[in-house]
């Protein structure tokens, strides 16, 4: 029996429990013992981040061996076009080599908590958003591929790792699984972050 925890990670916070500089870190968010995050999600991206006290879960989500699945939505600067989208899904070369396919599509402004601080509208007066889904983890990856095709990712939400989905976590939420096989329990008890928590300042 492992425990996995789901943690919906703030815009700009830190994947990891402890920072010289003062920054928040998930410590500010979640209050469970010996847990370690399963990967990690940039510091100026928001959304799902898996943690478990189960070392062999963790290898086994987060290696690139695995090739979980993620899927982000993308608010990039302009609208995007098709001939992106095909792009994407065909597959581009970065400095680091080409990528694998994606799943890409154009989705609507999704129905989700503002990022603090908000885009600037005067700064970026046209947006939209699209849904990606690719099974490499590159650094900065889903950056890098949208600025390729000439969108550039002006906001980066997570909201799925293989079968685990952010669903409606709010920024600095979690919920906790367990699982007693490799697929997740269908009956995940959901907690959310002690009030304490979130008014915790940075260490």
């Amino acid at each position: 029996m492992s425990n996995l925890y789901l943690l919906h990670k703030p815009f700009q916070v830190l994947s990891q429990f402890s920072d010289r500089e003062g920054r928040q870190t998930l410590a500010h968010y979640i209050d469970v013992k010996d847990v370690y995050p399963a990967g990690r999600l940039d510091y100026d991206s928001e959304g799902l981040l898996l943690l478990s006290d189960d070392g062999e879960l963790i290898h086994r989500i987060s290696h690139p061996r695995h090739k979980q699945p993620k899927t982000y939505w993308a608010q990039v600067e302009g609208q995007i076009s098709d001939s992106a989208l095909k792009a994407l899904r065909q597959g581009i070369t970065l400095k680091d080599g080409a990528t694998q396919p994606a799943k890409a599509r154009r989705i609507e402004p999704p129905t989700t908590a503002p990022r603090q601080p908000a885009i600037d509208p005067k700064r970026h007066p046209s947006t939209s958003w699209l849904e990606l889904t690719i099974s490499e983890g590159r650094n900065r990856q889903v950056r890098r591929m949208t600025a390729h095709v000439g969108f550039p990712t002006l906001r980066l939400i997570r909201t799925a790792i293989g079968p685990w989905r952010l669903d409606d976590l709010a920024p600095g939420e979690w919920r906790k699984e367990t699982l007693h096989a490799p697929k997740p329990s269908t009956t995940p008890t959901r907690r959310r972050t002690r009030p304490g928590a979130q008014r915790k300042k940075p260490l």
